[in-house]
């Protein structure tokens, strides 16, 4: 935490600003979005609300600046596995390398920052359009999309798979962060490949007829 007087003199170089989302998202970190606030910002960068409201209009705002902070570490999170793949000269395994990779770098980010992932995700004050159009979500895109062009993915199967294989990542660290927290590291890490297998097999389409098909479209669609 910095003293009163190093605070002070970053504000006078303009650098109040940058101290304060720093702030924001240490608390974040910490407790999730429920636990930044201005005065709690202001308190940790040491220098009092009323210099924190001349650069943030409220408590939204600062929360809008530190969840743009956590969605950069998560895509650095992501962006990390994504380089760190397995290479190979088949097309298809380097693609769903790269879609295993991201999922493994958004579990990860999950279980090491719950409270920065929470913060990622907490919609106070937040337009839903601008959300989805994060970095995270675009990594997700070409990956899809990259699994379209080398053969795996059908252009007929492409449209909404991103919900599908988000559903399952978020849905995992959800759990690992809830239900499932008691899970030993194997039986976790087990888990993970299992529900990514089910994925990658449902994505290639080879798994049912299409008389199965139709039947659990059919069972799982809103009935009027």
């Amino acid at each position: 935490m910095e003293s009163s007087g190093s605070a002070k003199r970053a504000y006078h170089h303009g650098d109040l600003r940058n101290a304060l989302i720093s702030a924001a998202a240490e608390l974040a970190a910490a407790g999730g979005p429920g636990s930044v606030s201005i005065r709690a910002a202001a308190k940790t960068v040491g220098v009092t609300p009323t210099a924190a409201y001349r650069h943030f209009a409220g408590h939204e705002e600062l929360l809008k600046a530190a969840k743009d902070q956590a969605l950069d570490e998560l895509t650095e999170a992501m962006n990390k596995e994504l380089a760190q793949r397995a290479q190979s000269d088949d097309p298809v395994r380097y693609a769903l390398g790269s879609l295993a990779a991201l999922g493994r770098g958004y579990i990860t980010f999950a279980r090491e920052r719950p409270g920065l992932f929470r913060t990622v995700f907490s919609w106070e004050g937040e337009d839903a359009e601008a959300r989805t159009a994060s970095n995270p979500f675009q990594l997700l895109l070409d990956s899809l999309d990259e699994l379209v062009e080398v053969g795996y993915l059908s252009e007929e199967r492409r449209p909404l798979a991103e919900i599908a294989a988000w559903s399952v990542v978020h849905g995992l660290s959800i759990l690992f962060d809830g239900p499932l927290r008691e899970f030993p590291p194997e039986l976790r890490d087990q888990a993970i490949a299992r529900s990514m297998l089910i994925l990658a097999h449902g994505l290639s389409g080879n798994g049912l007829t299409p008389e199965q098909e139709d039947l659990l479209v059919a069972e799982m669609t809103t009935r009027a």
